[in-house]
């Protein structure tokens, strides 16, 4: 049991890191930029640049940055389709981190499925989500997802890293009503654009 612990763990961290890509693309990796350069996540010497201080800087500065777009109308909504395919890219790659001791055939697939997909789907689910409120408020309701996908985030970063069991519940969570809310926001659209056609 305490051989397969340490991959337990990881598991959650990684995960928990995946989801919070789903929120917002690079506070996560900045959360984990700092935490490997404070010594807090170990990582393997393929992912030591993650650690140096020129990638906490750089990723510090794309997550202000971000996080600031996302509060522009309308600038948000076009973030939305660029940042859909980033945090599965991103979800896979943090995921992946957690992995290096297994080989490539392994670590990338369950990278690929597991981190990717999760934040694929947070992520989907929340331009979803973005779009009915530009739709049905004009994106004066979208200031409050942006600080809602900030807070969840952060907070699924902290989480992964210092709390990694409670961030893989909080995952399965969030998942499960991505996933049930998520097809109702997909049935409105088709509606709506069925009755706009009519």
């Amino acid at each position: 049991m305490t051989e397969i612990l340490p991959y337990i763990l990881s598991l959650f961290v990684g995960i928990g890191l995946a989801a919070a890509t789903g929120f917002r693309v690079f506070l996560p990796i900045f959360f984990l930029s700092f935490g490997t350069y404070m010594g807090w996540i170990p990582l393997d010497s393929s992912y030591a640049w993650i650690g140096g201080l020129p990638a906490v800087i750089a990723t510090g500065i794309a997550t202000v940055m971000e996080i600031l777009a996302y509060y522009i109308p309308f600038v948000d909504n076009i973030l939305d389709s660029i940042t859909v395919p980033l945090a599965t890219v991103a979800g896979s790659l943090l995921f992946a981190s957690q992995f290096t001791e297994m080989n490539d055939w392994a670590q990338w697939p369950l990278a690929i499925i597991a981190g990717g997909g999760t934040a694929a789907t947070i992520s989907s689910v929340l331009a979803g989500t973005r779009a009915a409120s530009s739709g049905t408020t004009a994106g004066l309701g979208n200031p409050i997802i942006s600080t809602v996908e900030t807070v969840g985030s952060t907070i699924m970063s902290v989480f992964a890293i210092f709390l990694p069991i409670l961030a893989g519940i909080l995952v399965i969570i969030i998942l499960f009503l991505a996933i049930k809310y998520g097809k109702r926001i997909f049935q409105k659209f088709k509606g709506r654009r069925t009755q706009e056609q009519l």
